[in-house]
This record gives structure tokens, sequence and C-alpha cells, in this order.
């Protein structure tokens, strides 16, 4: 069972993490020697040093770009929301944890509810590819998606265009909330997007292990200890049992 899960998970004898360097809650800095650090990278670590190999990491600067690189042979794990577009070429395990979206309304917005935001006419700017836009995509039925590279592009489409809404991750817009005059961000959420660990959906041995591995850390403080570590708190809640 070892040798299968080693060949499926390091076939070159390093475990290559793909990790997305789009997301700052997981990813909040660098090591000493140049390495993405945070919760994302740092619980990658861990899952190479169960396994007693070494990691490297392979970074993207989106998450869609890190989806579509599955077919590439260039990470064994990929630590990126779950979503069922991205479902069909990952086996993801449950998430270890998760991030709310919710909108951001310019000054003046009538808005009141994430539930109207969803009328003909409102136009939503959105991190192209993100969990949350595949989220929307499918589940909006009246409003129009504008899509931009990250949130930073999403933030200055939306504030270009005098766009309707900003869609995105809460803890990420109420950091840029005092540089947009009057603007606010509606309570409640229309997603909580599910950060998990992705691998080759041929991995039948490697996804076992991985939603193990997961769960175990959930259930054993190892995720929640990292969420202090990196000063994320209040940001990231460790995800509810798989």
């Amino acid at each position: 069972m070892i040798e299968e899960l080693l060949s499926q998970l390091v076939p070159t004898g390093t475990l290559r993490a793909g990790i997305n360097m789009a997301n700052k809650l997981l990813v909040t800095g660098e090591t000493s020697s140049g390495d993405p650090d945070g919760v994302g990278p740092e619980f990658a670590a861990k899952i190479a040093g169960y396994l007693g190999v070494p990691i490297a990491y392979v970074t993207f600067s989106t998450p869609g770009e890190l989806a579509d690189a599955v077919e590439d042979d260039v990470w064994d794990i990929g630590l990126i929301g779950a979503e069922p577009t991205r479902a069909e070429k990952i086996a993801f395990t449950a998430a270890y944890v998760e991030i709310e979206a919710t909108y951001m309304l310019p000054a003046g917005s009538v808005l009141q509810s994430i539930e109207e935001v969803d009328q003909p006419g409102i136009r939503i700017a959105v991190s192209e590819r993100s969990a949350y836009d595949l989220f929307l995509t499918s589940n909006l039925k009246h409003a129009e998606l504008v899509r931009a590279k990250g949130l930073p592009g999403a933030t200055k489409l939306f504030l270009d265009e005098k766009l309707d809404a900003l869609a995105g991750l809460r803890p990420l817009m109420t950091q840029g909330l005092p540089n947009i005059p009057g603007a606010r961000i509606l309570d409640g959420r229309f997603t909580a997007v599910q950060q998990a660990v992705g691998t080759a959906k041929a991995n039948d041995a490697a996804a076992v292990f991985l939603s193990d591995f997961v769960e175990e850390s959930k259930e054993g403080g190892l995720v929640a200890g990292l969420i202090e570590k990196h000063g994320v708190t209040g940001k990231l809640s460790v995800a509810q049992a798989g």
C-alpha cells in the first residue's frame, strides 16, 4: 500500500505542491529561502514531512492556472478551492479551511442583502476563475458577472466601471474597505470557499491518504495551530469534519 501511495503521490521522490499565490490568506509571506509561506504552504510541508520526503513548491498566479496544470504533471498535490467544475479532473479532500465570500457595494447603493444582488441589470466584478466565480457562474440567475484577473483587478474594474457590486473573500475585502470611501460589505455570504487538497483523479490511493490526513489534521488541532501561527485567526476558519 505504501509503495502504491508513494508512486502516485511522490513519483519524482519530492512532493511537488501546487500553491495559489493569489490567495493572500493562505500565502502570507515567504521563507528565508524564498519559498511561499503561510497556512497553505506549511500544511503541504506537513504532508511531505509525514511521508518522509522533501517538498518543492510550484507556484501559480491564479487558482484557474493551478487547476489547469493538473494534466501537465507539474504538481502532485494542489492546494486550491474545491469546486464541482474542478472536481471533474481533480480528486479533492474535504476542506481543511473555509473562507466566507460576500459582496462589497459602492457608496449610495440601495441593495441591502445578498439575495437582492441577483437581479436584472446588476453587474458584479469578480476575480476570474476563482472558486467563488465558478460558484456564482452556476448559481446566479439574473445578475451579470464582469471578470478581471485576481481580486486587485476585479476591485479596479469595480471602481473604474462603477459596477454595482464586487464579489470576493470577506477578509480580503475588509482589508481594502478603508481605501474605498463610502463602500460597505454586506452581511452574510453567498458561499464559503472550501480550501482543500487535490490530486489527479487517477491517484486513488493518494486521494484516500490525503482525505484521512486532512480529517486528522482538523481533529488533532494542526490546522487551528497553523491559522494561529500565521496570524489569520478570524479570517480563516477550520472547516467542519468531512
